[in-house]
């Protein structure tokens, strides 16, 4: 039977090179599949990895019917084995809805990649329904790194190298956000929760600086003489 699974985690661990190697392994055995993307740092109508892989996607944008596309390409005579899209997040509630319908009524699998919590720790509202909706949830197994070394389990956004907590749910930006990132500039980084917490990215961290809302002394109990 078909099914809806989502594959996701934080920045870093490998969800486009993952979407990218089902491509590869299922074309290879004569499958054929439609790869969907919004927002890719390769630009407009591309998928990629870290790793330099790319392959050519349908950009898709707020208005796009998943369902109604492939029912209108499957009418025509077209063929369609499996669904990728990656950048999943970006998704709005309803056309997860169309995912699953494509799945449930057309019998085509589908495989969404995409980052569970926004720079808040927020979920993604695709995200969220993607959760809800999904036959399987997979969080992906290669674990990026906080600038300290330990699991990064979160995404900050930056401006400048210093973390910020407020605006949009949805900036383009750097993915690199590292100590080098010229003053104003929108970064992205991944950190674990404790520097989340703290807001102490890898910029910040080279400067010694503390957010100035947070004590150094945060968690660490009082001696009373």
């Amino acid at each position: 039977m078909a099914e809806l699974a989502f594959f996701s985690g934080t920045m870093d661990c490998g969800k486009s090179t993952l979407a990218l190697q089902i491509q590869h392994n299922r074309s290879a055995r004569g499958l054929l599949g439609m790869i969907f993307t919004r927002n890719d740092r390769a630009g407009v109508g591309r998928i990629s990895s870290r790793l330099g892989l790319i392959a050519e996607a349908t950009e898709t944008d707020e208005g796009f019917d998943f369902h109604a596309h492939l029912v209108r390409h499957l009418t025509a005579g077209g063929r369609v084995d499996y669904v990728i899209a990656d950048e999943a997040q970006f998704l709005s509630p309803r056309q997860v809805d169309q995912l699953a319908r494509v799945v449930d009524d057309l019998g085509i699998d589908v495989f969404a990649f995409g980052i569970t919590t926004d720079f808040r720790t927020k979920l993604f509202p695709g995200s969220q329904r993607l959760i809800e909706l999904a036959d399987r949830v997979e969080v992906l197994q290669v674990e990026a790194l906080c600038w300290c070394g330990a699991r990064a389990t979160h995404n900050a956004r930056t401006v400048g190298g210093r973390m910020v907590v407020e605006g949009a749910q949805v900036v383009i930006g750097d993915v690199s956000g590292g100590p080098d990132s010229p003053r104003g500039e929108v970064g992205y980084e991944v950190l674990c929760r404790r520097h989340h917490r703290r807001r102490l990215t890898a910029a910040t961290a080279g400067a010694g600086q503390l957010s100035p809302d947070v004590l150094p002394t945060e968690g660490v109990p009082r001696q009373h003489s």
